[in-house]
């Protein structure tokens, strides 16, 4: 398996090519224009992997067989192609590698970049499987992603902010554009951004893509210990809370309840499926709490009464919305996490490094700083003079790695607790941030 990843990681010299004639040439050659099953695609800055996985969950729960694609992956690369929400084996994704080399190398060779690669095999994999409906996640961007090659019969677009602008553009206008790509005329187009682009919603109409969109259509209205589905000013159903914390993941699941309803006549899914799978749904890495005893107190691994806490937030919007969790956190002494926060921080270095700094710099009371290991990784040191310009007299400390930023932070923070305080230990910058650590932590605290 690792050598089928390095190969196919070196067929392209760009790790991010957009366009999509290098993948539609390859549908014609592996015969995958058309899919014999339902195809949900889902866009967006943020919140894609979790409306996937509700999505994923409500379709299980509901009794179909289910394939998901997602990206990046946390541990294994297996993590991103599931059937029936379980990661493909070594086995069947060099299968379906092989499969789409053969057809990659018939002359004139196809260039494939490492994402155009997966994407063919997930869903060349999904249709030899036999699965009943698929969610494919963009990787960037949407009209020129390749995902985008193959037609859905619905569409979601999350929610729309800077990131990858190099790729998409320098404004959310221009970023809606490009997510607005992934439409479709008379398929459903569904938006959970509440206040979308203009140019998302010109494009829907262009093309006649019949969109509708959080606040306006549909809509997620809180109560105490559940929530209302609202088409219009209709409840039309009540749902329990989702089991991914934070606000926003009420717009999530409004994404994906939405998306379910608009495919009722062809995969029928009652209220109670999708309940259960909101309540029970588990997601690596979203704002993920571990708490004692679940992390074993022993060196290099945890403390006996600071909790930790897992975020892939790496652009300032998402930053925003964990920003949010923790003031909630802090304002909830029920919580048991109302006491001091300690960041364990590394980043990408082409990433807006100083919007995330700057929207969480009030919640952070100690900064444990590490490179990135990785070609694009920043450097600890840079980061840190960032805090410190944006945030001065902040504690911080730098690190070669986050996993050894993480085992000082526990190492400091149980030597400094008070017997009743509620500390924690925040892991966020990027999905390797979170790796790095995860990979230290016993299997049962993850």
């Amino acid at each position: 398996m690792a050598a089928w990843l390095s190969y196919i990681e070196s067929l392209h010299p760009k790790s991010i090519a957009m366009g999509l004639d290098r993948v539609q040439q390859m549908l014609c050659r592996l015969q995958l224009h058309a899919t014999p099953f339902p195809l949900i695609t889902v866009a967006g800055t943020n919140g894609k992997g979790s409306t996937c996985a509700m999505l994923e969950q409500m379709y299980l729960q509901a009794g179909y067989q289910v394939g998901c694609y997602t990206s990046p992956h946390l541990l294994q690369y297996n993590e991103r192609v599931r059937v029936n929400g379980a990661p493909a084996s070594d086995a069947v994704l060099c299968q379906a590698f092989a499969v789409v080399e053969q057809a990659r190398r018939v002359e004139p060779a196809i260039a494939l970049t490492y994402f155009e690669v997966g994407t063919l095999a997930a869903v060349w994999h999904f249709i030899k499987t036999g699965v009943e409906v698929a969610i494919l996640e963009v990787g960037l961007g949407g009209r020129l992603d390749a995902v985008n090659a193959f037609d859905p019969s619905c569409t979601i677009v999350t929610s729309i902010d800077l990131d990858h602008q190099e790729f998409l553009g320098n404004t959310r206008d221009a970023i809606g554009y490009e997510k607005a790509g992934i439409f479709r005329p008379g398929v459903p187009a569904i938006c959970g951004d509440p206040m979308p682009p203009d140019s998302l919603l010109v494009h829907a109409a262009a093309i006649a893509a019949p969109l509708i969109c959080l606040g306006k259509e549909f809509n997620a209205s809180l109560e105490q210990g559940c929530w209302h589905y609202q088409v219009g000013q209709q409840a039309h159903y009540t749902l329990p809370i989702p089991a991914l914390l934070g606000a926003y993941q009420l717009h999530n699941a409004a994404c994906a309840v939405s998306a379910v309803e608009a495919l009722q006549d062809r995969l029928p899914v009652g209220q109670s499926s999708i309940a259960r799978a909101l309540a029970n749904l588990t997601l690596p890495g979203r704002f993920q709490i571990i708490r004692p005893p679940d992390i074993i107190p022993a060196p290099h691994i945890g403390t006996k009464r600071a909790s930790v806490i897992l975020d892939v937030a790496h652009n300032p919007h998402a930053a925003r919305a964990l920003a949010a969790n923790l003031q909630a956190l802090r304002s909830d002494p029920d919580s048991r996490l109302d006491g001091k926060t300690y960041a364990v921080f590394a980043m990408l270095a082409d990433k807006d490094s100083a919007g995330v700094i700057a929207a969480l710099k009030e919640h952070i009371d100690g900064w444990y700083v590490a490179d990135t290991l990785h070609a694009r990784g920043a450097l600890a040191k840079d980061l840190a003079q960032q805090i410190a310009g944006l945030a001065p007299g902040s504690t911080i400390k730098t690190f070669p790695s986050a996993d050894k930023a993480y085992i000082q932070a526990c190492i400091d923070v149980e030597a400094c607790m008070d017997a009743n305080e509620n500390a924690k230990i925040i892991v966020f910058g990027s999905f390797f941030t979170v790796a790095s650590v995860m990979q230290i932590l016993p299997n049962n605290a993850v």
